[in-house]
């Protein structure tokens, strides 16, 4: 049953282009009609060469010459309409999929393989787009044309026709039995091409610490291992469609010299003339094309479908994140946010946040300490709603952010994170990532309150200069102030910064931290920090284990209780 669904799963994207698809029918009709008046035309053809009658046969040969045009132009609108329609569905279905991707969770991204998905939007559905084209513009003409030849032959001698069938059963079988194991083989070589494209993904993107590591040879093996899989079994799905072809070409012939034996005694009988056995010929010889595009196509359907299971596959998949249908838009806030005996686990049983509690009035800026895994980040992240938390609730001015639209919710909370994210593309949008409309003087407002203008003025083109791929041409530095600005640029009410200094030298933390607390005023802040300066100017310190609040208190107060904060700040902070 799951063979069939895939391809039934495409209907939805197939009947917008019904239009489409019509006319280029439309076309395939008149194109299957004039095959057999091309059998009919050669034995008339025969009969006139026998007679040397050189104006009947001069005649014939005008009449097959617009045969011939006419069926070169409902060919050509046949191709080109259904070559349109095919690329529009892929073109929807890869909309769909992206759409559907964007809306999955935190949580399928954190164990799914980039290279594997970037092959499921590209090659597979390109793939399916090709199934599609073929099956309206080389598939069902195909079949169109085997129902009006055979049509044809058995007008002319349904016997001889009859006779000549009984081993398109037994071709059926074996084509069908071909098929499932080429579905097979093609399932198992996209696996290989998925891993072995999330491999490459993987290696590229880490390519400093590959060589840093010299590492090369080891991910070399690794390479050629995913390669080799993926040849051998393209190589088994070859092999298989070899002898495929080599069975039904050899029954085909077995066809063929059964045609002659049966017509050579069919004429013997007066049961058959001369013109129409070589009619009949030209018939049989205008079989022999479609039934092996017939064959091809069912490979190439075989081979289409494992693409659309892997498509169907990901579109099934629910994100674990939803708004419920009544939805509302959370306006502009305030920033009061208050977390209500919330717990979240990762792992079932496995607590990282363990019934906490706490209240972060407007404009309050919390720091967030504690060792690693103590669930600092994991806090933060669930504001957001980038996870559900399993049990409480979290406010923000009151309203539960599980019933507000998650759009509107994120729009309320900007985020400058340890690790920075460029994209591809010019300076001034990063920093307008988000937005369609480029707001030049809001871009350079932003960037002067992040300590970046300075730097993006003397680049060649300032704010249009263009990073390049996650902003490599970049420091360490840069990067972390465009972040900034893109934050600054949103103007959200409540800020989380997640470690956002850890990563820079002293020069760079300096002015990334200057901008800091410029983006701070006036808003609710977040921040996860090993640094001293955020920490200690910050309103109040929570002090986290385990996913609960051990210590609560202002730098001077915790330093007073002379408990584990005091401890922590011993250790890692009067060593800065």
């Amino acid at each position: 049953m799951k063979n069939r669904s895939s391809y039934l799963q495409l209907i939805p994207f197939i009947l917008p282009q019904s239009t489409t698809i019509t006319l280029a029918f439309i076309c395939t009709l008149l194109f299957t009609t004039l095959w057999p008046i091309q059998a009919w035309l050669a034995g008339e053809m025969t009969e006139y060469i026998g007679r040397g009658d050189t104006n009947s046969i001069a005649r014939l040969a005008g009449l097959t010459a617009v045969v011939f045009i006419v069926k070169g132009i409902v060919q050509y609108g046949q191709d080109s309409l259904m070559a349109k329609a095919a690329l529009t569905i892929a073109l929807n279905l890869r909309k769909v999929v992206y759409s559907h991707l964007q809306k999955l969770s935190l949580n399928y991204f954190e164990v799914a393989k980039t290279g594997d998905l970037t092959y499921r939007l590209t090659e597979d559905i390109d793939r399916i787009g090709e199934v599609v084209n073929q099956f309206f513009h080389d598939f069902v003409p195909c079949i169109l044309q085997l129902i009006v030849v055979l049509g044809y032959m058995l007008w002319l001698n349904w016997q001889l026709t009859m006779a000549t069938l009984v081993l398109a059963p037994l071709m059926a079988i074996i084509i069908g039995a071909f098929g499932e194991r080429l579905l097979q083989y093609f399932r198992r070589s996209q696996n290989r091409i998925s891993n072995l494209s999330a491999l490459l993904t993987e290696v590229l993107g880490g390519i400093r610490l590959v060589q840093a590591f010299a590492a090369e040879d080891y991910e070399l093996s690794r390479f050629a291992q995913e390669a080799e899989g993926n040849c051998q079994a393209k190589y088994q799905a070859e092999k298989a469609k070899a002898f495929q072809i080599v069975v039904v070409g050899f029954l085909t012939l077995m066809s063929v010299v059964a045609i002659f034996f049966l017509g050579g005694w069919q004429i013997s009988q007066n049961n058959l003339t001369g013109k129409e056995f070589v009619s009949y010929l030209a018939g049989v010889a205008l079989l022999i094309d479609p039934i092996t595009h017939t064959t091809n196509n069912y490979n190439s359907f075989k081979e289409g479908q494992a693409s659309a299971d892997k498509i169907f596959e990901l579109l099934a998949i629910e994100p674990s994140v939803t708004e419920p249908k009544n939805a509302i838009a959370l306006q502009v806030v305030t920033g009061k946010v208050e977390y209500n005996s919330v717990s979240f686990a990762y792992v079932p049983q496995t607590p990282v946040i363990n019934n906490l509690s706490l209240t972060a009035s407007p404009g309050e800026t919390i720091a967030l300490v504690g060792s690693s895994g103590a669930g600092k980040s994991t806090l933060v992240n669930l504001l957001p709603r980038f996870y559900n938390v399993d049990q409480g609730d979290i406010l923000i001015d009151g309203v539960n952010i599980k019933n507000v639209t998650l759009k509107s919710l994120r729009q309320q909370i900007g985020i400058v994170p340890q690790e920075t994210t460029l994209f591809s593309g010019t300076i001034a949008q990063n920093i307008a990532f988000g937005k369609t409309d480029l707001d030049l003087q809001g871009i350079e407002k932003a960037a002067k309150i992040a300590n970046a203008h300075q730097f993006i003025s003397e680049l060649s083109q300032g704010y249009f200069t263009y990073v390049g791929e996650r902003g490599v041409n970049l420091s360490g530095g840069q990067r972390q102030r465009i972040t900034i600005a893109r934050a600054i640029l949103l103007n959200p009410p409540i800020l989380i910064l997640d470690e956002a200094t850890s990563a820079l030298d002293s020069e760079s933390e300096d002015l990334v931290q200057e901008a800091l607390e410029r983006i701070m005023q006036e808003r609710t802040v977040f921040v996860i920090a090993h640094r001293l300066a955020t920490v200690r100017r910050a309103d109040r310190i929570l002090v986290l284990e385990k996913g609960q609040i051990v210590e609560s208190g202002n730098h001077q107060e915790l330093l007073n209780k002379h408990g584990i904060y005091a401890s922590f700040y011993a250790r890692q902070f009067q060593a800065n």
